[in-house]
């Protein structure tokens, strides 16, 4: 292609209405309907033309609608709102600013028991701490599509929450030209995937500029090459996104590519882009003057970034690997997200020398030690989910059953220690209120709540119970209003495809009639990966026609998603649905909505009545449409798999099935599908259609309960702050010990750790005596006195402990420790006798004696995951 020169021409802002763009270049309008209804307000149909982006908007409307609305007494009264509302955002005392006027107020001592606040474990540093978040995806917005599915959805909702909370913060990500995929379904029923080209300047990011004015260029090694990138920023309220763009004249087509399609191409442009995402986005920040004190790692795909920082130590600073090490996993957090296979990538060896072999004596390692910083023996590869999990202090997955299953799945790099106390644990998701709620609901919960609410939507607050006091009749006329927009749209937007696909005028006209507000509506809309067993449903296609074609109490299913395109049993399943669709039994009543994205999930979510989720258990690491659903008052009816075991209460909504073991994985879905008829036919449609002058009011009740049970624990408020006290406070604080003269703890933790390793098989728990043989009293204590030989191993860097719990069929379960003091010396040379006392409730448990390492750096007990176990008792 020849080279050409940009110019852009922008309609000139009248002075009374000038902050529009300021307005538009902040994300803040995706989630704040006052700043939508401005542009609404000046052309509703150009809003609709550039899909609801506020920049394209301002490149695209005419002077005279401008000038128009700034002549408008009423439009400029609604201006003055939306920027009174901005800047109050923008300026009001935060939770952190808060915590850290109490933090200064108490010497940023560290406090180890929390306040009535939710206060902290630990105590942060002011001015210099930052958080940096890094993902390959940001959900954020309709109109930029860096987002696949529920990964980026929640990345982009975490950011919004750490900008509400007003947390130093920033995210990192790659600048995808084409984003993901436009799916398009064709006349057959298949999903043709299409790739758009994103034009930067209709968006609503900025160039990373020096103090010259020139672009930010960072460069990343790749082989035989170095590639070059660029900085983009996005404003996300009081935070900031950096996004890596390679689209590059000086780089070759193929790396102009990294940064070209979201999950695209083979697994070499698979590592090109996550050597960009990680080591790309650490130089990123350096070349913007930013210190992170927190790193943050949302899934594997961005794992690289520890080896850019292992670089920095080793190189920049000069510290031996082993230090450098310990300062890595100091201040870093990894969030896995996925218990499926095919989401943890892991790349040959053969690839990865060809990518890292030149850091390999950089780095004082061997090729065989690299690789062992992430080697997956099992599937013979460098995994990444290994490289975030060996080097990161603090690891978590998304939900409690989600951090059960993770804890199993990496057991086996923790031998000898109960499957429940491998150092990882759960953070359950939660969505971002304000950008999912129906501005209708909104209205009704300011009206009844009061305005507070969103300040206090994290929380089990008093508010929350006054959800009982909306009327009956309001809730349910707000909810059907949203229904009857989200069938105009569902018909629009199969009307369009019809069109699109140059179906006849009368198959366009019959989706006039498709779908109906009054009859009970069951959305299903997610990634098309098999797992998530959409055709649950077509199991028995008799049992369905029946429940569809109910003359009096009939049901609609609506279906949206997916599949990656180079999923063809996702694809594959799109296709069978559509064609289920298709059947004269089924015609109307059953309709797939091509191209599910955030705005077609909103429609879906505030405007259905059922919110359906069918995951073969355990594969569902979270979830978090539904939450979206149940904040509309949306009803749930899902596996308990996922975040639905923690809410599910008998009364907020239906479970599917039970949380048992199965034999196979047929035998679970012929259950779960027995289970979910038995539920439609015995409970959900009777309820719907129990109405009494037009509204169901035990469905109502169901509602409300939802509502105030979901809403409140089940938001980003929530989780961003148990993400900061549970981990950033305490990242950032090993950031500071660790770091301080000259990396000392880091030097001294390695030390400590390799003579561990070297004599831990010294130590051998002797003998164990206990006050009692096998019964005693409620009010008695047992006692317990353990003789200990430590050899070389000095008392002070182990913990010797009772470990009691229920006795199972595998063992212990529902551990509870207690540490034992030291008594004295026992007759031989490094001897030491332990004892202690413990309380147990009453029934009947196993008790035990063990040795772990002990240092008070430690992240966690098992950071070093040696122990000694008593043998006998």
């Amino acid at each position: 292609m020849f080279p050409f020169r940009t110019v852009t021409v922008t309609p000139r802002l009248p002075g009374e209405i000038r902050r529009l763009r300021e307005l538009a270049y902040n994300l803040y309008f995706s989630w704040n309907n006052c700043v939508v209804d401005l542009f609404k307000a000046i052309n509703q149909d150009l809003w609709e033309e550039v899909y609801h982006n506020p920049v394209h908007f301002l490149l695209r409307v005419n002077e005279a609608d401008l000038q128009r609305a700034a002549a408008s007494e009423q439009f400029l009264n609604q201006y003055r709102q939306a920027v009174d509302s901005f800047d109050i955002y923008m300026q009001k005392k935060t939770w952190y600013d808060k915590y850290i006027e109490r933090a200064g107020a108490t010497g940023h001592q560290v406090s180890e028991t929390p306040d009535n606040s939710g206060g902290d474990r630990l105590n942060i540093a002011g001015g210099n701490s930052l958080v940096a978040y890094f993902s390959a995806e940001f959900g954020l917005h309709e109109s930029y599509p860096t987002y696949s599915g529920g990964l980026g959805l929640l990345a982009g909702d975490h950011c919004k929450a750490a900008s509400d909370l007003g947390l130093p913060f920033v995210g990192v990500g790659l600048l995808y030209k084409h984003g993901y995929f436009t799916q398009l379904i064709n006349r057959e029923g298949r999903q043709e995937a299409h790739y758009h080209y994103q034009n930067f300047s209709k968006l609503p990011i900025t160039l990373a500029l020096d103090s010259s004015g020139r672009e930010l260029v960072v460069t990343v090694e790749l082989p035989g090459r170095q590639v070059q990138a660029r900085i983009w920023q996005i404003k996300v309220g009081r935070i900031n996104i950096l996004f890596l763009d390679a689209d590059l004249p000086v780089n070759s087509h193929e790396d102009r590519e990294l940064t070209g399609q979201l999950y695209g191409g083979d697994q070499e442009t698979r590592i090109g882009q996550e050597i960009l995402l990680g080591m790309g986005g650490v130089k990123a920040l350096r070349a913007l003057g930013l210190a992170p004190t927190v790193w943050h790692i949302n899934e594997g795909h961005a794992a690289f970034l520890q080896v850019e920082r292992l670089r920095e130590f080793v190189e920049d600073k000069g510290l031996p690997v082993g230090v450098a090490l310990e300062a890595l996993r100091a201040d870093s957090l990894f969030t896995t997200h996925t218990p499926v296979p095919a989401g943890h990538d892991v790349f040959s060896p053969e690839m990865i020398d060809r990518y890292f072999s030149y850091l390999y004596q950089r780095l004082g390692l061997t090729r065989e030690q690299f690789l062992q910083l992430a080697y997956d023996d099992a599937r013979g590869g460098f995994n990444m989910t290994l490289l975030a999990l060996n080097h990161c202090g603090f690891c978590n997955g998304v939900s409690k059953l989600h951090g059960a299953v993770s804890r199993s799945m990496f057991h086996y790099l923790y031998p000898n220690i109960p499957l429940e106390e491998v150092p990882i644990g759960h953070v359950t998701n939660g969505v971002h209120t304000l950008t999912w709620l129906a501005p209708e609901m909104r209205k009704l919960f300011n009206k009844h709540l009061g305005e507070e609410w969103k300040d206090c939507a994290s929380s089990v607050a008093p508010d929350w119970h006054r959800v009982d006091d909306i009327p009956d009749h309001e809730l349910w006329e707000v909810h059907m209003e949203l229904k009857e927009k989200m069938v105009h749209f569902a018909r629009r937007h199969v009307a369009q495809q019809r069109v699109r696909n140059h179906e006849t005028l009368e198959r366009v006209k019959e989706v006039e009639n498709y779908l109906r507000p009054g009859v009970l509506t069951i959305g299903f809309a997610r990634r098309f990966a098999t797992y998530k067993r959409a055709g649950l449903l077509f199991r028995d296609k008799y049992r369905l026609a029946s429940l569809v074609n109910n003359s009096e109490r009939p049901v609609q299913f609506i279906f949206a998603g997916k599949a990656h395109p180079a999923d063809q049993p996702g694809q594959d399943l799109i296709e069978f649905i559509y064609d289920m669709a298709a059947e004269d039994r089924f015609r109307g009543k059953i309709v797939f909505l091509e191209n599910y994205d955030i705005n077609i999930s909103r429609y879906l979510l505030q405007g259905v009545d059922v919110w359906l989720n069918t995951p073969r258990r355990p594969m569902e690491a979270s979830g978090t449409s539904g939450m979206k659903a149940a904040v509309n008052g949306v009803l749930n009816c899902s596996v308990l798999d996922g975040w639905w075991p923690e809410a599910y209460n008998g009364n907020n909504g239906f479970a599917v099935g039970e949380d048992w073991d199965f034999p196979d994985d047929d035998a679970r879905d012929q259950h779960d599908f027995y289970s979910l008829y038995s539920l439609l036919e015995k409970v959900i449609v009777p309820a719907y259609y129990d109405q009494t002058d037009g509204m169901p009011g035990k469905w109502v009740s169901w509602m409300k309960e939802s509502v105030k049970t979901i809403a409140p624990h089940f938001s980003t408020r929530r989780m961003v702050l148990e993400y900061a006290r549970n981990y950033y406070l305490q990242a950032d604080q090993r950031n500071q010990i660790f770091s301080a003269d000259g990396y000392q703890v880091c030097s001294e933790l390695c030390q400590l750790k390799y003579f561990l390793r070297e004599h831990w098989n010294h130590i051998r728990i002797i003998g164990v005596e206990a006050s009692c043989a096998e019964s005693m009293h409620p009010e008695e204590k047992l006692r317990v006195r353990a003789t200990v030989e430590l050899g070389p191993v000095p008392r002070d860097n182990v913990c010797v402990e009772i470990v009691y719990g229920e006795v199972t069929r595998r063992g212990l379960q529902s551990i509870n420790t207690l540490p034992l003091h030291e008594e004295g010396t026992a007759g031989s040379a490094g001897q030491v006798i332990y004892s202690g006392d413990v309380s147990l409730p009453q029934g009947t448990f196993g008790y035990t004696v063990r040795v772990r390492p002990y240092s008070p750096n430690f992240a966690h007990h098992f950071e070093l995951p040696l122990v000694c176990w008593a043998l006998s008792l």
